[in-house]
């Protein structure tokens, strides 16, 4: 692994997190595929040797649950899903080097060798622990196949995470009060050996190790507390018929738990890829074993399994350890997050349905925000972005400048490119190799977006239409097919297919998506045909349209689940509208008595063994606070000080994992939106 600008001498991996093979693709799933195809997409433009992997996440409760209530079998359920996976993909234009699944031979073959190797090297060991048991169904409870009650916070979890409360993984035997997610009766607990992996003998390594990884802020800070504080073994092993079995002769029926063979299939699917387009192409070995340069592309859902545990397995047996994790942030829509059980989504099928062109939701999902940020999607913005910027700024200097110069040339002018432009290309081609050093697929983009708006004031101020034919009207024109062409160069990452469709208007010799960035200087060819409008407008009545069509999906989708408790759990946690404003209404007195003031935050760290929770220390003018916020996980700490809140001032002191709260701030809806000031107001300042 090197810690050198991009491109290295090392192969580098481009991962991204594997899609669990248990249901349809939605836009909110494509953020991270987006997101790491155009990244790989871009160092390979940056001569970086590269694949492209990533695979369908076949094992786990939920798909043996699933597949039983279809009456079919786990690997019957979950192939059906991986290859409608492999399918959609490439629609949207991203195009792994492989793309495999956990249960195939080789990544099967390879688990079970590691899993030997971290027991050779001494990292298991058997214990003896307690594991749900239904007695009505005669059968062990592991993972989602158990709900009951988090002993951390209290809140309701399932078996394996506290998905409804602070967020943090569970162990088999952790939760209380276990009840069987097969017949909803009691369950007990029964002792039952299992394997475990000594993660603990690696936290010195894990904490020099989050020191070096590079990637978004979120993937750095949020394991942090686990790494730093009390780290607890792992137990790697289920009660289960559908998985990897555990290598070897063992005393009970065990498979390896999903997360230890899902990463596992980041290297078994380079070495299929190897295995296809042979080492001269790619040295999986060299990758994973020597000198690799491995960059993770996740969900911040999964965080901890990429910079803990899978870091500690690669140390372990002897692998490269990951340069980078980047961590997206989550898709809503309208504001409002995505619900399966109310179809309320705007799914990948339907996207590609309504005719829309792959460039289009690609662009919007890399460039609007950063990467670590929620996105929210809606048909109007959607609407915007594409109008706004991909036909206002991006096509409008492509069409406008390429038919130009096809009316009075045929093509480009014989001219030198002028030293303005030739500069600010260069300086595009930088953008474009910062933006993959800081891992920003945003810039990546956005640098392109700034290219064209140059090129736009470029061919306004210099107005060739009103020019005579000579030097200085044939220098303008040569200068924006200039422009033109390094924008099929540098633009290919994230429009892959608008690139070739420009390069082959610009009547460019070889492979768009072949070149480096260099190419963004070449030369011109010296004719082409007049040239397409790349991009189209959307215009109301169409976004009209589809938010109707949305709405009636929902509104048919809430109808025919409203009496079913099983989905009012499901969609507890994202709501599919807003609240009903309360009836019962309170005197102006009554609202005086809250003391809400402006306040300051001057310090923010995470609370050991909270997964949600911040100690805040806040200045509110008179003195300084300290509260404790369910935002750690939602917003990037290094990054709060600074900033203004609101904050109650005269609440009740309360203490929260052992840290004494002293007022509360003051955040808008799941994603902990915090409120602040329009002006520069002072600490302390009274809000009334």
């Amino acid at each position: 692994m090197s810690h050198e600008d991009f491109p290295t001498e090392n192969p580098a991996v481009v991962t991204c997190g594997l899609p669990y093979a248990n249901g349809d693709l939605h836009i909110g799933h494509l953020r991270t595929y987006v997101g790491g195809d155009i990244y790989s997409r871009a160092l390979k433009r940056l001569g970086q040797e590269t694949a492209f992997v990533s695979g369908s996440d076949m094992h786990g409760t939920p798909v043996a649950v699933n597949a039983e209530k279809e009456g079919v079998t786990p690997e019957s359920f979950a192939l059906r899903h991986h290859e409608k996976y492999k399918e959609t993909f490439p629609k949207f234009e991203i195009e792994f080097d492989n793309y495999g699944h956990t249960h195939d031979e080789t990544n099967t073959e390879l688990t079970q060798e590691l899993v030997r190797t971290l027991e050779d090297e001494g990292y298991v060991y058997k214990k003896q622990i307690p594991v749900a048991y239904d007695p009505d169904a005669d059968q062990w409870l592991p993972d989602r196949y158990v709900e009951g009650t988090c002993p951390y916070c209290g809140e309701h979890a399932r078996g394996d995470e506290c998905d409804e409360g602070c967020g943090r993984h569970l162990e088999p035997g952790e939760i209380e009060d276990p009840v069987s997610a097969i017949t909803g009766n009691p369950a007990e607990y029964r002792d039952r050996n299992h394997r475990f992996f000594r993660v603990t003998e690696l936290q010195e390594y894990l904490q020099e190790f989050i020191d070096r990884l590079e990637g978004t802020s979120n993937a750095q800070n949020q394991p942090r507390e686990w790494i730093e504080g009390e780290l607890q073994d792992w137990c790697i092993t289920r009660d289960m018929d559908w998985g990897i079995d555990y290598p070897g002769e063992t005393e009970d029926d065990l498979v390896l738990y999903v997360w230890v063979d899902a990463p596992i299939e980041y290297i078994s699917s380079t070495k299929q890829y190897t295995e296809r387009a042979g080492a001269d192409t790619f040295d999986w070995e060299k990758a994973w074993k020597e000198s690799g340069d491995i960059v993770h592309i996740i969900g911040r859902d999964i965080i901890q399994h990429h910079t803990v545990f899978w870091p500690a397995m690669l140390r372990a047996t002897d692998h490269v350890e990951p340069r980078a994790v980047m961590a997206s942030g989550f898709i809503t829509l309208n504001g409002k997050g995505f619900s399966k059980s109310r179809n309320r989504a705007v799914w990948a099928d339907e996207y590609l349905d309504e005719g829309f062109d792959p460039a289009l939701i690609r662009y919007y999902l890399a460039t609007n925000g950063g990467f670590q940020q929620d996105v929210d999607f809606s048909w109007e913005k959607f609407r915007n972005r594409v109008n706004n910027e991909l036909v206002g700024t991006v096509g409008n200097f492509l069409y406008r400048s390429l038919l130009f110069a096809h009316r009075e040339y045929e093509g480009t002018p014989d001219a030198d490119l002028s030293a303005e432009v030739k500069e600010r290309i260069h300086d595009a081609i930088e953008e474009f190799e910062a933006g993959v050093n800081d891992y920003s697929v945003r810039e990546v983009g956005n640098s392109v977006v700034r290219l064209a708006q140059f090129g736009n004031e470029y061919i306004q101020g210099h107005e060739p239409w009103k020019l005579d034919d000579g030097a200085e009207k044939r220098q303008v024109i040569r200068d924006c097919v200039q422009i033109a062409k390094a924008i099929a160069v540098l633009f290919e990452p994230v429009a892959p297919g608008k690139a070739e469709k420009l390069w082959d208007d610009l009547n460019e010799d070889g492979d768009v998506h072949a070149v480096g960035v260099e190419a963004a200087l070449d030369a011109p060819a010296a004719t082409f045909d007049e040239p397409s409008e790349p991009f189209e407008k959307i215009d109301d009545e169409r976004v009209e349209e589809l938010n109707e069509k949305l709405q009636a999906r929902v509104e048919e989708a809430s109808a025919e689940t409203e009496s079913d408790e099983s989905d009012a759990e499901e969609s507890a946690d994202v709501t599919d509208e807003h609240e009903p404003v309360l009836e019962d209404r309170i005197g102006f007195e009554e609202f005086q008595e809250l003391d809400l003031r402006v306040a300051e935050i001057i310090d923010a760290e995470g609370i050991e063994g909270a997964d949600k929770l911040a100690k805040l220390t806040v200045d509110i003018g008179v003195e300084e606070r300290q509260i404790v916020a369910g935002i750690k996980q939602l917003h990037d700490l290094d990054e709060l000080p600074g900033k203004k809140v609101i904050v109650v001032a005269n609440l009740e002191k309360a203490e929260l994992f052992g840290v004494e709260s002293n007022g509360m701030v003051l955040a808008a809806g799941d994603q902990a939106d915090l409120l602040t000031t329009y002006e520069d107001a002072e600490p302390g300042t009274r809000v009334q």
